[in-house]
């Protein structure tokens, strides 16, 4: 198992030591650290910075010195918005600092996406994603957007107040066999279950897995819902959505 002392950048360490208090998770985001480049960690680091001209500037030499797209996106874009999605959970930064994180990132993936898609990689999957009716925040679910599609999935955004109808007709329009809702007020929780009745009444609930999230959801509620499964941050959703695709395939080798 991987120690802390194995990273070589002191700003991700001092982030790791100083934001992240899960164990489960200082675990997980020391491994992933301790075995990328020093020069992903630089890019790392920017990012969680909110530095958006260091992540443009270093995204675009590790690119010319002939690293690989999707390095930089893995181990340098996405691991840093890890920590950043984390720190935002818990209160350590707020609105103003989490947009700034993703200016960053978006200035690192204005060179990766281009790459990508002349690559002809096929994109893992598709997922609708919106903020539920009456609910106006957004910053959780464009976090999530934003962590999905670094990691290979194409993702409609609905925006916010989203109603059950648009839900229903985005699902069908694209074919998406994942849906994602978020709720960051106690008084709109309720309506994701709403959006799941509205799915059931129109024969659809079969086919479409649904996850849910938003800082008042809990895995409880998710439940009570009859939702597919909870994510409580960015990282999560992300799993969360492989996890689905994985069952998915895994039913079609049953049939």
């Amino acid at each position: 198992m991987a120690e802390i002392t194995d990273i070589q950048n002191e700003i991700i360490v001092d982030e790791i030591e100083e934001f992240i208090e899960r164990a489960d998770e200082r675990e997980r985001t020391i491994n992933t650290f301790a075995k990328v480049a020093p020069e992903m960690q630089e890019i790392a680091a920017a990012l969680i910075d909110g530095d958006n001209d260091g992540v443009d500037e270093m995204t675009k030499a590790a690119l010319e010195s002939g690293t690989e797209a999707l390095e930089i996106m893995d181990d340098g874009l996405i691991a840093g918005m890890g920590i950043v999605g984390i720190k935002f959970r818990e209160n350590f930064i707020f609105v103003p600092e989490v947009l700034a994180c993703a200016r960053a990132m978006k200035a690192g993936m204005a060179y990766i996406e281009p790459i990508l898609s002349a690559s002809g990689i096929d994109p893992v999957g598709t997922v609708i994603m919106g903020t539920v009716k009456g609910d106006l925040h957004d910053i959780g679910k464009n976090l999530c957007i934003m962590m999905l599609r670094g990691a290979g999935f194409v993702v409609h955004d609905l925006g916010v107040d989203t109603s059950d109808d648009e839900f229903i007709e985005a699902v069908e329009e694209h074919g998406a066999p994942i849906l994602g809702m978020s709720a960051l007020l106690t008084t709109t929780m309720p309506n994701m279950g709403k959006t799941i009745e509205a799915f059931i009444d129109e024969d659809l609930r079969e086919d479409v897995k649904i996850m849910v999230g938003g800082a008042p959801v809990t895995q409880e509620f998710a439940d009570d819902m009859g939702a597919d499964g909870y994510g409580k941050d960015a990282l999560e959703c992300v799993a969360l959505a492989k996890k689905f695709l994985e069952e998915e395939d895994e039913d079609w080798d049953e049939e």
